[in-house]
């Protein structure tokens, strides 16, 4: 396999560094949302509204500041934001602007950071399928040309079979490395917006507490 695999020709160097960089991502990825799915975020929610409630803020800002994930970094902010607005004695509907609009800004960083490296995936999976068929092509094209220089010497119909046969392994190779791009960018986009969600929820519960006790 790994003999027909080199013998592919010269674009099965692009799709081989296409696949180590995929699966880079992919790794890096994986270890980074497994370690936020481990963190149990809907109890730390409770725990903050839970606090503020008790009119403690600064635990609230201890427990986001302890816990990782950009869920609490979100809170964190928003709380951080509140506690200032509060001090100052702001009206309620100033409150529940800035501190929507500051979680609102700083979603869309904790976002980017949860979804960095996931258009790499993109890019292989569009790009290894088309360096797969271009490679046949190629292949083909020096297939066919041997068969126009041999002309009617006996046996020269074999070599072109198999010269068009290790010419497809490289749409065989594109074709498996695009899928496996595809399919764990398909799980991690499922992933975010479930983090997307539960940021939106958070920004929700702290303005709704916001609009209610004051």
């Amino acid at each position: 396999m790994l003999e027909h695999i080199l013998n592919g020709g010269p674009l099965m160097v692009p799709l081989m560094a296409c696949s180590l960089i995929s699966l880079a991502v992919v790794y890096d990825r994986w270890m980074a949302f497994r370690a936020n799915r481990q963190i149990d975020t809907r109890a730390l929610r409770s725990s903050v509204m839970a606090d503020l409630r008790r009119n403690d803020i600064g635990d609230a800002i201890s427990k986001c500041e302890s816990a990782r994930g950009p869920i609490a970094s979100v809170l964190l902010a928003g709380l951080r934001s509140y506690q200032q607005l509060k001090s100052k004695d702001e009206s309620t509907e100033t409150m529940r602007m800035v501190v929507a609009q500051v979680m609102e800004d700083y979603e869309a960083q904790a976002m980017g950071v949860v979804n960095k490296r996931l258009d790499v995936l993109t890019t292989v999976g569009t790009a290894a399928p088309l360096l797969g068929m271009t490679g046949t092509v190629t292949g083909m094209i020096v297939s066919f040309s041997g068969l126009a220089d041999a002309g009617s010497v006996s046996g020269s119909g074999g070599a072109v079979a198999a010269g068009i046969a290790e010419a497809l392994m490289t749409t065989a190779v594109g074709l498996i490395i695009a899928l496996s791009a595809v399919i764990p960018q398909s799980v991690f986009n499922r992933w975010s917006d479930e983090i997307e969600l539960e940021i939106e929820e958070s920004t929700t519960s702290l303005v709704e507490f916001i609009l209610t006790h004051h």
